[in-house]
């Protein structure tokens, strides 16, 4: 019977076990659903063999909790949780969060920030002879020498920071599994370098000779030309056909990044998620309120990875990669079968998606042999002539997922790209996705209207949202729903001044849209808008990008989107006169905002006087 891996080292010895192979050490509360990326490895770990531990959270002032299970025999393996740790702690005006959802309870403060450099520091304290491997999102983002918003500063590879032996990087599943066993047959693992999707630090003497090298640590830190050129770089090679090995000097060491791993085929797809998953939280954790980080994803199914879309300002194409692998039918339809039979299932599976949840397939048959192309956009600034759009697949596991037992409602809530699917001849996806898929709401993300931003962003032109939209509602329509587009929007990406704010605050207007949340732009490690964020240039083009780093002028931007709520009266005023827009301050049909009341008075005050001097 399947049951949790060890949180402590009473239920080590539950198992009978003396030692672990691994100590799996986490910033999140432990959640056993393939969500979870400690949910997957430490389940991959345990199907080949291993012994694993898990380590949730631990209390980051002594090494107390990173040897209560012992030493490990094979290694540490640590990660910051399903999201950065800084994202996680602050929001994009550097302001800590109010609430955790991967923490129970939703408690603030329980991991450390930068959360990767202080576990592996406190795991080579406890056992400085174990190996300490670190992997997730906050570890492979930050792989080279990388722009840190949240000290303003540019920082080394995490390798350095961290004092890690080896990183993985991307999903790591495959990368794991060979580590593993190579440590088990004995093998130390400072001569590990050749194992594709991982990075390493050496001596310069040691150099490989292969491969590309971007500019040093030093010379990003000296030069914001020399970053973008390397954030081009770095970004290139991260294809697992045509993709080489980068190196970066990092003084006297040399930061390695190895070819990318292959994604995993549809089989080892299905294996992974085939795997013995509790599919909830720690029981430990009902006490403190349980974790809310699994709400969404409770009765959710992953039937994809990758994404051609690569938006600028995602990590997912430098984390996972734009090749496009899916799960097959057989195996999708078994897991929403099982989900059928947990006990808190209503009835709905809220989701089947991935990165991108219309995706099924590679975005053309090209990149089988060469790759994803260089330097291009599958999707934006226009579909590729190349493009291959088809959803008869997705269309046909959804169609057999909603008709099981027990099964009232599927949704489609990840996210589908609306440009991918207008290139697709056969609208029968379009039409049974608003039929069926729907739950009253569908969120959509044309980010921006300004053809300018949007090409910053890395994102198709808003006629394609139109043209969507017009569609989404004739569809909607004809089936008589009363359903709703909601659209993401983002205010500050680089290229964006207030001129731009405003263009877009009169598309919301003409079109009745009034969004509820804006999104600033936040600067993460590892994405092309936030090179340009940092450096003023963009990579692939090296022209000047205006970036707005003032806090006040973001306030200005976030507030035209929401030109209708009078809390932002002031600040939209203030923006369309430094804008030069003061005609839209007025009573006029296209006005944004109308004059205030000490506005009417001291015109009328001027009107009066006026007359009185002609008098």
């Amino acid at each position: 019977m399947s049951d949790f891996l060890p949180i402590n080292k009473s239920e080590m010895r539950k198992r009978g076990w003396d030692e672990v192979d691994f100590v799996y050490v986490s910033g999140d509360a432990y959640v056993d659903h393939p969500s979870f990326g400690a949910a997957i490895i430490t389940r991959v770990l345990e199907a080949k063999g291993f012994k694993v531990a898990v380590l949730s959270q631990p209390d980051w002032s002594s090494t107390a909790d990173f040897v209560q299970f012992g030493k490990p025999r094979l290694a540490f393996l640590i990660t910051s949780g399903n999201i950065d740790s800084m994202v996680a702690h602050y929001t994009v005006a550097k302001k800590k969060r109010s609430a955790d959802a991967y923490t129970a309870g939703g408690v603030v403060g329980k991991r450390p920030d930068r959360a990767v450099c202080v576990y592996s520091k406190l795991a080579k304290r406890a056992y400085p002879d174990v190996p300490v491997v670190i992997g997730g999102l906050e570890a492979s983002l930050r792989r080279f020498a990388h722009y840190d918003y949240w000290s303003d500063s540019v920082k080394p590879s995490i390798l350095i920071d961290s004092g890690a032996d080896l990183l993985i990087y991307g999903m790591g599943e495959n990368q794991m599994i060979e580590i593993a066993e190579r440590l088990d047959s004995g093998e130390d693992i400072s001569t590990m370098r050749d194992i594709r999707g991982t990075s390493y630090a050496v001596d310069v003497r040691e150099t490989p000779y292969v491969g590309t090298e971007c500019p040093s640590f030093e010379n990003v830190c000296a030069s914001k030309k020399e970053y973008a050129k390397a954030a081009r770089i770095q970004q290139d090679e991260q294809d697992h056909i045509r993709g080489r090995l980068i190196k970066q000097k990092h003084g006297k060491t040399m930061i390695v990044q190895n070819q990318p791993m292959p994604p995993l085929t549809t089989s080892e797809l299905d294996w992974v998620y085939s795997l013995p998953y509790m599919r909830t939280y720690h029981p430990s954790y009902e006490k403190l309120g349980g974790v809310s980080g699994i709400k969404e994803v409770e009765f959710s199914i992953t039937h994809n990875r990758g994404c051609f879309g690569a938006c600028n300002f995602c990590s997912i194409a430098f984390h996972q990669g734009r090749y496009v692998t899916t799960r097959s039918k057989e195996s999708i339809i078994a897991e929403a079968e099982m989900l059928t039979h947990l006990p808190n299932f209503k009835g709905y599976i809220h989701d089947i998606g991935g990165p991108t949840a219309n995706f099924r397939r590679p975005s053309c048959d090209i990149q089988e042999e060469h790759g994803l192309c260089k330097g291009k956009k599958c999707l934006a600034p226009k579909p590729c002539p190349n493009l291959e759009a088809d959803h008869s697949e997705y269309l046909d596991i959804l169609r057999e997922v909603r008709s099981l037992d027990k099964v009232k409602k599927v949704f489609i809530r990840s996210g589908i790209r609306y440009d991918y699917l207008l290139e697709d001849r056969d609208d029968a996806f379009f039409r049974e996705l608003v039929k069926y898929h729907v739950s009253g709401q569908l969120r959509v993300a044309p980010e921006h209207c300004s053809a300018a931003v949007l090409d910053k962003m890395g994102k198709p032109h808003i006629e394609a949202y139109i043209e969507f939209s017009k569609r989404y509602f004739q569809y909607t329509g004809e089936v008589n729903k009363e359903q709703y587009l909601v659209p993401y929007l983002m205010s500050s990406h680089p290229g964006s001044t207030l001129k731009e704010a405003v263009e877009l605050a009169l598309f919301l207007k003409k079109n009745k849209i009034r969004p509820e949340q804006v999104q600033d732009f936040y600067p993460t490690p590892g994405t092309i808008s936030t090179a340009m964020y940092y450096s003023g240039l963009d990579p692939y083009t090296m022209e000047e990008v205006y970036c707005t780093k003032n806090p006040h002028e973001k306030a200005l931007q976030r507030a035209l989107l929401q030109y209708y709520n009078p809390n932002n009266r002031q600040l939209v005023e203030e923006a369309l006169i430094k804008a030069h827009r003061a005609d839209l301050i007025g009573a006029g049909e296209k006005c944004l905002i109308r004059p205030n009341s000490n506005q009417n008075r001291q015109n009328g005050n001027n009107r009066y006087n006026k007359k009185r001097k002609r008098k």
